[in-house]
């Protein structure tokens, strides 16, 4: 079993910069990918970002590609900096574990942290 601790969340105002991190702990084996999904009131949980832990390749929504960054420490930790924050970027933010692709499903990351909150401000 695989356990996902986020932190890195708070209140910013519109073109600030955040730093989420999230750290697993377990069972860790294989190909397997870390990333983001964030989710606003009242909307989809969306993913944000993805990177593979072995070959680090990332993938990112094209919403944020231009602004957020990804990156990995070792096989069990992942950042997502976040710069030029917009009031749209708020939301809570999931550090997921499972397998990377470009179309960022949900249903690709079995497992999932309890989420941090991010609050963007005009």
């Amino acid at each position: 079993q695989v356990q996902l601790v986020e932190s890195g969340g708070g209140l910013v105002q519109s073109g600030g910069s955040l730093r989420l991190s999230c750290t697993a702990s377990g069972f860790l084996v294989g190909d397997y990918a870390m990333g983001w999904f964030r989710q606003a009131p009242g909307k989809e949980r969306e993913g944000v970002a993805c990177i593979r832990m072995t070959s680090l390749s990332a993938h990112l929504a094209d919403s944020v590609k231009s602004r957020f960054a990804i990156r990995s420490r070792a096989n069990d930790t992942i950042y997502l900096q976040m710069n030029n924050l917009e009031p749209e970027d708020t939301g809570i933010y999931y550090c997921v574990l499972g397998h990377c692709w470009s179309r960022l499903w949900r249903n690709d990351f079995e497992s999932w942290g309890r989420g941090t909150q991010v609050a963007v401000s005009t």
